[in-house]
């Protein structure tokens, strides 16, 4: 089972690194947070440095198809939100997952 890691979680760590109060710290991170989607909103790329990018991708209208019935369904057009690693943060969890896997040998 894994865990997931919620806004509560990194307020915590917040509040174990610099010490302010568990209410400024929440504010810190939603603060954070915040901006992020506020250029987002705007069209714009977040780029945090060794983390990754986010950033919006206009996607067309096209037909997509019920598995089940097959029926053919338009799916409108729409702004989705993609990331992408950065190549420190790729590598930190690929050498974190070595040691927590029980193969021998290989990649995965």
């Amino acid at each position: 089972m894994t865990k997931t890691l919620t806004r509560a979680d990194l307020t915590e760590a917040v509040y174990r690194e610099i010490g302010f109060s568990h209410t400024e710290c929440a504010d810190l991170v939603d603060s954070v947070m915040e901006e992020v989607i506020k250029g987002l909103e705007r069209g714009e790329s977040v780029k945090l440095s060794s983390f990754g990018t986010f950033k919006v991708r206009q996607k067309k209208q096209r037909i997509g198809r019920n598995p089940k019935t097959k029926v053919e369904v338009p799916i409108t057009a729409r702004r989705v939100v993609s990331f992408h690693a950065s190549n420190i943060m790729i590598k930190r969890v690929n050498t974190s997952l070595k040691g927590t896997s029980g193969s021998s040998g290989g990649n995965s």
